[in-house]
Order: structure tokens, then C-alpha cells, then sequence
């Protein structure tokens, strides 16, 4: 396995990759994903039977997911599956069931949340986040573009830049980010979000951004999908959206923890200057804040105020 994916889970690395596997690839990591126990104990030839395959397309599948080839892979899931062993009284799964109790539906979405904040930490490239860092931090501008609820995820990253003086836009209007893009040049950075990789507003507006010589970024779980074609520099998260995928939820959080790392390197390149306008700015709505006491009461008014 390449250095850079060494210490993250190999069916981390499976499931971003899935998309762009071809199809007899696709039923290889399907076996896998299903029982990786079991094929860490499976010879190549059974696991190439279980998929419907040849052998030589299990190697392939290996060397597509950054593994040398089949005995690194048992090796790996073998390591994978120590793991998730020692934290097995606290795997709840990620399939809701319809007769789930709402505990257990909680049980099952903080489990599912808390493992794709992990598993995003785990497999996320830190040379590129640094990369990152380094272009936002200089930029002149910042456009950050988000559909739907990676829309929420580009308004957070904004925000956040904007509290520390950098200049940032966040846009979730097809015409509005195709403009907008269309205006950015060098020394601009555009960044895109995308759990897909594939929402073709998003990935339009940052073809159109690098087209005009701004840097581009896109943040997806999918490293191989249609958005990173057009990025410069490719960020990845890892979450495993199950019953409620429409809800975007493991996702959101996977992209949040992204974004706050990117926000306080950022920062840290500009502490004097970004302590300072985030006091500024936390002075300019303190106003706005009732003010209670430990109880919870409200504390009384001084005259005057």
C-alpha cells in the first residue's frame, strides 16, 4: 500500500475508489467489502471464484487501490479486521431498521458520525492539506462553491474564512458561481464540495474558475470522480452514507472536519492578524447575547445598559 494510505483502513480506500473500478474490478471489491475477515483468509483463486473473475483481475483490483497486490491486501485486511474487533462492542452498523427504537437510532448515527470523522482523519493527505493551506492563506480571493447540502459545508467555510479577514464568497446558484468563477484569475482560489464528486453545477463552476487561472480545490469522497479532473488539489473525506443517504449526514460531518483543519492552518499563518478579527468580530455581536448566570437565569440588566 502507497505510503500516504499505509495507516487508513484499506476499505476506506475501496469505497472512494468503487466508482471509477471497472465492473469486473467492482464485484472484486464487493467480495471484499462484504466479509474482508473472510478474504483475509481467502486464497486469490477463491476470492477471483466469489466475484466471478480471474485471478489476474484481482491483482488488478490491488494495484487500482494502491495495494501491491494480493498478499498485501490479505495482510492489510487482516490489520483492518484486529482493529475493528477491538472496537466491537461499540459497532452498532450503519443500516437503520425500520423497527430500530429511537436509542437505537441514535446508538447508529453518533457510530456512523464518529467513524467518518475518524476515518476521514485516518486516509486524509496531509502534504495536500498543507498545499491547501498555503494557497487560501495567500489567495486574494476565495470562492467556495456547494449544492444542496454541501451548500451548508461552503457557507461554514466562508464564514470562517471571513471572521479572519480573508476575503471569501460562498455561492450555491448555478449563474452565480459560473460568473463569479468566470471573474477569478491567478492568485484566486476556487473550492468545491462535493460528496459525489459528480454534481455537474459544481464541477462546471470549478472547470470554469481553472479555466480563468485561479487555483481550484475540491473536497469529495471520491478521488477518482468527475470534480477531481478539474482540481488542482484534491481533498477526501470518508463517510459511509447508508439507509438515509438523502440526508447527507456522515458526509456533512466528514466535510466539516475537513474544513475546520483547513480553517486553522489558515489561521495559524496569520495568528497576530486572525486572533485579532476574531475578537473583533466576536465584540460586534456580543451585544446581541442575553447575558445568563450559571443557573440559567438571565442576569439583571445594569441601569443604563
Amino acid at each position: 500500500m502507497t505510503a500516504e494510505h499505509s495507516e487508513s483502513s484499506p476499505l476506506v480506500r475501496i469505497r472512494s475508489l468503487l466508482p471509477g473500478l471497472a465492473r469486473a474490478e467492482q464485484r472484486v471489491a464487493k467480495v471484499v467489502l462484504d466479509s474482508p475477515s473472510t478474504v483475509a483468509r481467502r486464497s486469490i483463486t477463491e476470492v477471483a471464484e466469489a466475484a466471478g473473475t480471474s485471478e489476474t483481475t484481482v491483482t488488478r483490483f490491488c494495484k487500482a487501490i494502491g495495494v501491491g497486490g494480493y498478499p498485501e491486501l490479505r495482510i492489510a485486511l487482516a490489520a483492518d479486521t484486529a482493529r475493528t474487533e477491538a472496537r466491537a462492542d461499540r459497532d452498532l452498523g450503519g443500516e437503520i431498521a425500520p423497527e430500530d427504537d429511537l436509542k437505537t437510532v441514535v446508538g447508529k448515527v453518533t457510530f456512523a458520525d464518529a467513524r467518518a470523522v475518524e476515518e476521514t482523519a485516518e486516509q486524509l493527505d496531509i502534504e495536500v492539506l498543507a498545499k491547501v493551506v498555503d494557497a487560501v492563506a495567500t489567495a486574494g480571493r476565495v470562492d467556495v462553491y456547494g449544492v444542496g447540502a454541501s451548500a451548508f459545508v461552503a457557507a461554514d467555510l466562508q464564514q470562517k474564512l471571513h471572521r479572519i479577514g480573508r476575503v471569501s464568497f460562498a455561492w450555491n446558484d448555478t449563474h452565480i458561481m459560473l460568473t463569479s468563477a468566470a471573474v477569478l484569475g491567478p492568485g484566486d482560489v476556487a473550492v468545491a464540495i462535493s460528496h459525489t464528486g459528480a454534481t455537474v453545477d459544481t464541477v462546471e463552476a470549478l472547470r470554469t474558475a481553472r479555466e480563468h487561472g485561479a487555483t481550484t480545490v475540491a473536497l469529495t469522497n471520491y478521488p477518482t470522480s468527475p470534480i477531481a479532473e478539474v482540481a488542482d488539489l484534491v481533498l477526501t473525506t470518508a463517510a459511509r452514507e447508508t439507509t438515509f443517504r438523502s440526508g447527507a449526514t456522515a458526509s456533512r460531518i466528514a466535510q466539516l472536519t475537513v474544513v475546520d483543519c483547513l480553517f486553522i492552518g489558515v489561521a495559524q499563518q496569520h495568528l497576530d492578524q486572525s486572533i485579532k478579527a476574531l475578537d473583533s468580530t466576536r465584540d460586534a455581536v456580543g451585544t446581541h447575547r442575553l447575558e445568563t448566570r450559571h443557573d440559567g437565569r438571565r442576569k439583571p440588566r445594569e441601569n443604563g445598559k
